[in-house]
């Protein structure tokens, strides 16, 4: 009878579900009310950029005589510039730039990062050497001053500006996963697959660099901020996107002149600019705070 209700009961016993590591992650995540908020804030913003077309009640060069230089109204909600563009149209549409030129440009700078950091921290010995005096070598001059040689030598555009802004901070990602692999590469798992005669590509891509992720995650998370304000920076200075397209840095570029007379144009791209930057920076440190292993249960 013992075993005929162990047979009955069983079916009943409650199993506990196995969660992955992402839900986890995301059930810390929430926890962080501020990074919540910011990144609603950022997929508002986002949506509303994509959907541009749609929801701008003005195209970005269409260009009305009747209300120049005119200031914030129902019609106009960020006032018009000195051509008679719609701010708040501009705004959304340079949005499209400003921030597929931080996604892009980290992206690129990530993946690379990852590579040469990988390969140096797997082979050590002279590789390790070389690959880092060379990052001593590019970290020694700041980012934006390494952007502005990159983007002075290549030329303005919007390609160009993905490449400075990538090169320059590709050596924070290899730094990072550098370091991380370091510690790690010695580990048992790794040497268990060492042992069965896994390939090198398999073993630091497979193995080790997903193990090692966690800071370059969110080193990237606050590097598109960063990114973001380096491309705004350049665009000021002429070295950016180019006209007609809209950029946030270039619209204060060409609001600089008016500052005075007309402070208004330069409230949407700025704040903007500062909205942005400020969410990605707090995401980043959400991201931290829940992927910290000390917090792991």
């Amino acid at each position: 009878m013992s075993a005929g209700t162990a047979t009955l009961t069983l079916p009943n016993a409650k199993r506990k579900k196995k969660v992955g590591s992402f839900a986890i992650f995301w059930r810390r995540f929430r926890r962080q009310k501020m990074a919540m908020i910011c990144l609603v804030i950022l997929l508002v913003i986002l949506l509303a950029c994509i959907m541009a077309p749609l929801i701008a009640p003005y195209g970005y060069e269409v260009m009305d005589t009747s209300a120049i230089k005119q200031g914030p109204s129902l019609k106009h909600l960020f006032g018009t510039d000195a051509m008679g563009r719609d701010i708040f149209s501009r705004c959304l549409y340079g949005g499209r730039y400003s921030i597929a030129i931080g996604l892009l440009s980290t992206a690129i700078a990530l993946v690379a990062g990852v590579i040469i950091g990988a390969v140096a921290a797997y082979f050590g010995g002279v590789v390790d050497m070389v690959i880092t005096r060379v990052l001593d070598l590019f970290s020694s001059l700041p980012s934006i001053l390494l952007s502005l040689t990159i983007s002075a030598v290549l030329g303005a555009g919007f390609t160009n500006l993905l490449i400075a802004l990538a090169v320059s901070s590709i050596v924070i990602y290899a730094r990072e996963i550098r370091a991380k692999m370091l510690s790690i590469r010695e580990m048992e798992y790794v040497e268990a697959a060492k042992a069965t005669n896994c390939s090198v590509f398999r073993i630091m891509f497979c193995h080790i660099v997903p193990n090692a992720m966690t800071p370059v995650i969110v080193a990237a998370t606050m590097g598109i901020a960063s990114q973001i304000l380096n491309a705004a920076t350049l665009a000021y200075i002429g070295l950016g996107v180019q006209p007609p397209s809209p950029e946030w840095g270039a619209m204060l570029a060409d609001a600089k002149t008016y500052i005075r007379q007309f402070p208004y144009m330069l409230v949407g791209p700025g704040m903007l600019i500062v909205i942005c930057v400020l969410c990605f920076n707090i995401i980043g440190d959400g991201i931290r705070d829940a992927m910290d292993p000390k917090l792991k249960n």
